[in-house]
């Protein structure tokens, strides 16, 4: 669960919205932190092979279908590969959270719920 301005939201639920997009194969949710909300939404994309999709065109997709509160803040596309995976093949949510605090470039953010 993420908590992003008190209201609680389910990765998995908007992870579903997601991946109903016909060149999105694979989508994962993570919270990251914000000052203002004190987490953030950041979605992991893994488009269908030769597919091109923008951030824009993903947001488009999720404004009529699921509440605006539920589309993540930031997109980072990635191949099949970049995808941390346990020895199960399943995928480690802590690392995808670790890594995209490192790409956006959060690692000083401090939520306003621990200053």
């Amino acid at each position: 669960m993420i908590i992003r301005g008190g209201v609680n939201l389910y990765p998995a639920e908007i992870e579903q919205y997601i991946v109903r997009h016909p060149l999105i194969a694979d989508a994962n949710i993570v919270g990251v932190p914000d000052e203002k909300m004190g987490e953030e939404l950041c979605a992991w994309i893994r488009l269908k092979p030769g597919a091109i999709l923008s951030e824009e065109e993903i947001v488009e997709f999720l404004e009529n279908r699921i509440s605006l509160s539920k589309i993540p803040r930031y997109f980072l596309f990635k191949t099949k590969d970049e995808f941390p995976l346990t020895p199960s093949g399943k995928i480690k949510k802590y690392e995808l959270q670790k890594i995209s605090i490192k790409e956006l470039n959060l690692e000083n953010v401090v939520p306003y719920c621990e200053k």
